[in-house]
């Protein structure tokens, strides 16, 4: 069956038969689908994903109760047990949990939102969500007369913190399922190819650190329309997702080297321009209810040093020295390089690569560079990842890496990690086994992108797919 419950097209693609790793791994599971073996009439692809990632959501959120039966600032429960979340702090912290707005004046009682404004829009819902279901804290009055420091420690204020955490991780949720529903369905005949994703253990570890996943559902749902020939649609999940994130802007860069190949305009400027209205719309409201409170994601960014997770902070734990501006500059740099040797490769390339294939590499290339590698930002890779090179082995190399580094990262805050010397260098070794675990990657998808008969998805022979991007 297909994921919509139609018969399954012939052709389709059984992981248990074509990649060794998920042979071996269908031993525990009744083994490979055989020769005759027939789909179930209700339990198709697509509901089998959703429910996995069900169990997975749900592991997640368990993986979090130590955090929420300590309220969130015991350094052993969410650094020693690794269930540390940005979310809860920024309930009290930005001013969510007295219903503030968070492009409104509050007259410089609480810091300005420092993420873009899909992710300020959604936790702000999830604020007026918690306030509407829970009442565990006091008089949104009695709030606002307290300092904004003594919030968090008002009589009911933890439990409803808990709550916020808790609405927000459903709300994460929905958006994971959608991104499991577009990558099950982005090739007709390929659905288990979101099975990776859903069964990541990064996805388990990180998807509640941050709220990355509306930005992955945004990115999910690009590679579904550009290959379902959607040209404007994929141009408007760009947009939604820089408004959540700026890397989905990069997807652009792939579609103007697809576009070049084809030699048709309209596959990019289409895409673009459906894009750029998208941000704008998403963004007016916070813009012109603050330009200063919206500026200060951009300036936060451009005035952070070496953080957590980067190749510079490593470089600087080895004795370098680097300013922000030094960092700002070789970044972009050293990302421009990057995107111009990917253009490269997708115009020589002996055939047209994918869209995924490209947009791994130039998202891939900004990580490495970048000045921070937060712990959840593998979340960015995962749905180009698993699109890009559904392969067990490869990606589970790469998940090793970042597994050890997920872990490494709260050892290292709590201060687990310092030699005697006061120096970290479990922790910068841990940094560099990611960023090979992640060129690992990078490089099986460049072998493939060069030489396509190792490509897995395109040896199919039901590739290439009987619907490709055009510009509407």
């Amino acid at each position: 069956m297909t994921p919509g419950g139609a018969p399954a097209p012939e052709g389709a693609v059984a992981p248990t038969r074509t990649d060794p790793v998920a042979v071996a791994l269908a031993d525990v599971a009744g083994g490979p689908v055989g020769r005759h073996g027939r789909p179930h009439r209700w339990w198709t692809p697509l509901r089998v994903l959703l429910a996995l990632y069900t169990v997975v959501l749900t592991l997640s959120v368990v993986h979090h109760v130590p955090c929420l039966a300590g309220g969130w600032g015991d350094d052993q429960a969410r650094y020693g047990k690794g269930c540390y979340s940005d979310v809860p702090y920024l309930y009290t912290g930005r001013g969510l949990a007295e219903g503030w707005w968070p492009y409104a004046d509050d007259g410089g009682r609480y810091q300005a939102m420092e993420y873009p404004v899909g992710i300020s829009y959604l936790a702000y819902a999830a604020g007026e969500l918690t306030r509407a279901v829970a009442h565990d804290g006091p008089a949104e009055a009695e709030r606002r007369a307290a300092a904004p420091g003594e919030v968090w420690g008002l009589p009911g204020m933890a439990e409803e913190t808990d709550s916020y955490f808790l609405v927000t991780a459903v709300l994460l949720g929905l958006a994971g399922f959608g991104a499991v529903w577009f990558l099950a369905r982005a090739h007709r005949h390929r659905p288990w190819d979101a099975l990776p994703f859903v069964l990541a253990p990064s996805l388990l570890l990180t998807g509640l650190v941050n709220w990355d996943l509306l930005a992955v559902l945004c990115v999910a749902a690009t590679l579904w329309a550009w290959e379902r020939g959607r040209g404007v649609t994929a141009g408007v999940m760009v947009g939604l997702g820089t408004a959540a994130k700026l890397y989905p802007l990069f997807l652009l860069g792939p579609m103007l080297v697809l576009a070049v190949r084809r030699r048709d305009p309209r596959l990019f400027l289409h895409p673009l321009a459906a894009a750029v209205v998208t941000w704008l719309l998403v963004n007016a409201p916070a813009y012109l209810g603050s330009a200063q409170r919206w500026e200060v994601f951009w300036t936060f960014n451009a005035d952070r040093g070496a953080d957590l997770g980067s190749v510079w902070l490593a470089l600087t734990h080895a004795g370098a020295s680097f300013t922000p501006e030094t960092i700002n500059a070789w970044s972009w740099v050293l990302f421009g390089g990057a995107c111009v040797a990917v253009a490269v490769l997708g115009l020589v390339a002996p055939e047209e690569p994918r869209l995924a294939q490209l947009g791994l590499l130039v998202v891939a290339a900004f990580l490495l560079v970048n000045k921070v590698y937060s712990p959840q930002y593998v979340l960015w890779l995962l749905p180009l990842a698993v699109l890009a090179h559904p392969r067990w082995r490869t990606l589970l190399v790469w998940q090793a890496g970042e597994v050890l580094y997920f872990w490494m990262v709260w050892a290292y805050l709590a201060g687990y990690l310092e030699s005697g010397s006061g120096g970290t260098p479990t922790y910068d070794a841990a940094i560099w086994v990611r960023l090979a675990a992640q060129l690992v990657l990078v490089a099986v998808v460049v072998r493939e992108v060069l030489r396509p008969e190792h490509d897995v998805v395109r040896t199919d022979p039901v590739w290439p797919p009987t619907v490709r991007a055009v510009s509407v």
